[in-house]
């Protein structure tokens, strides 16, 4: 009888053990999964965020959403601020996630979910806000450059954050500047510079500026300037024959060029007017003898002026006598010079080469010679010698 109430003891000493185990271990856990998790959020200026709030076990306790000023937004699915940007997406014992629209600068900061628990469990999200940055502005441009002038291109863009990257390129090579940023508020102004000292090859260039940031992805914002430069007028005359010969058709071409390009060009002959009028015709920046004579010896010359300065070139005309019957046209073997020219030069390389191979063989043959003949020798030597060994020792 004490034996069996003994081990009724026992038994009921383990079972209370076992019990009292699995409701420390079900509190332990229940205490465990009962923390809010929430992560951060990263948006783009004028987009929706969405704010999450999770937690694994929830013995039918409320979740509430704070913003950084600590106002509550939503107790469970009951909406506490008048703001209609911001709704409910989802709430049950297990999440709470909320939406603000249009988010702007202003909404960046710490929101905090809390489980009203006892003691209250909360957990931190930061909601961070892309600024967007305008388009940006190149300054500079007002008025054309002039040649040896300096020049300061600044591009402004504002509204970034974090502070945009500026990049400059003329035409298609990247070109250095100078970057300074300001702070606006919760956003930045960024300018970027460059200083130029003109010249002619910088009329029509085109000057980018290229605005990088994070919320453009990979499509930045970019602006084009083309920079207009004023020059003097640079001039050349271009004959029509390279050797003129009397009662040809005879043109000189007056190239000119230059911003603002000039108007027409004025035809002189050795300092004064052209003497003949009837043959001396100019069209547009052309001067045409239709029919040369020895009389039309001289220099001639084409000048030409802008608002910024004047320019010319000069070209000595000599009348060669016409061809007599059966010659050829000295213009023709001028235009087929370089070809004869070509041959000449082939054939004087092929004459080089085989005179350079001629001497080397003969040098060789000349050495092989000489090895040969040292050979004989020592050979005839060499046998006398045995020849005359038994001789000697008998």
């Amino acid at each position: 009888m004490m034996l069996k109430q003994h081990l009724l003891f026992v038994l009921c000493s383990v079972c209370g053990t076992v019990v009292k185990e699995a409701a420390t271990k079900n509190k332990a856990k229940g205490s465990q999964s009962q923390f809010p998790v929430t992560q951060n959020v990263t948006v783009v200026e004028g987009s929706t965020a969405n704010m999450t709030c999770r937690v694994d076990y929830n013995d039918n306790t409320s979740l509430q959403w704070s913003n950084p000023a600590q106002q509550t937004l939503f107790f469970g699915d009951k909406k506490a601020l008048r703001d209609n940007r911001i709704e409910l997406v989802r709430a049950s014992w297990k999440e709470l996630t909320i939406s603000i629209s249009e988010v702007t600068l202003s909404d960046e900061g710490q929101y905090t979910c809390s489980l009203f628990t006892m003691p209250i469990k909360t957990s931190k999200a930061f909601l961070t806000v892309l600024g967007v940055p305008e388009k940006p502005e190149i300054t500079g441009f007002t008025r054309p450059a002039v040649e040896g002038e300096d020049v300061t291109l600044t591009c402004i863009t504002s509204g970034s954050k974090p502070a945009a990257d500026i990049r400059w390129f003329r035409n298609d090579k990247e070109v250095q500047g100078v970057k300074e940023v300001n702070a606006t508020g919760r956003s930045f102004t960024v300018r970027s510079t460059i200083h130029l000292k003109v010249a002619q090859k910088d009329d029509g260039a085109a000057y980018t500026c290229s605005v990088e940031h994070i919320a453009l992805n990979s499509t930045p914002h970019q602006v084009t300037e083309v920079l207009e430069v004023y020059y003097a007028p640079q001039v050349e005359i271009v004959p029509s024959l390279i050797v003129p010969q009397e009662g040809q058709y005879f043109k000189l071409e007056c190239t000119s060029k230059g911003n603002p390009l000039p108007d027409r060009v004025l035809w002189t002959k050795d300092g004064g007017v052209l003497p003949d009028v009837e043959r001396m015709i100019v069209e547009g920046r052309e001067l045409i003898i239709t029919n040369l004579n020895k009389t039309d010896n001289g220099t001639y010359r084409c000048e030409a002026r802008n608002h910024l300065g004047t320019n010319s070139d000069e070209y000595a005309l000599f009348v060669y006598a016409k061809n007599l019957p059966g010659t050829s046209d000295p213009n023709a073997l001028t235009q087929h010079g370089p070809d004869h020219a070509l041959i000449g030069g082939v054939v004087a390389v092929v004459v080089f080469i085989t005179l350079c191979f001629i001497i080397v063989l003969g040098r060789y043959l000349a050495r092989h010679k000489d090895i040969t003949r040292e050979r004989q020798e020592m050979w005839f030597i060499s046998s006398r010698k045995t020849l005359a060994l038994p001789i000697i020792t008998l």
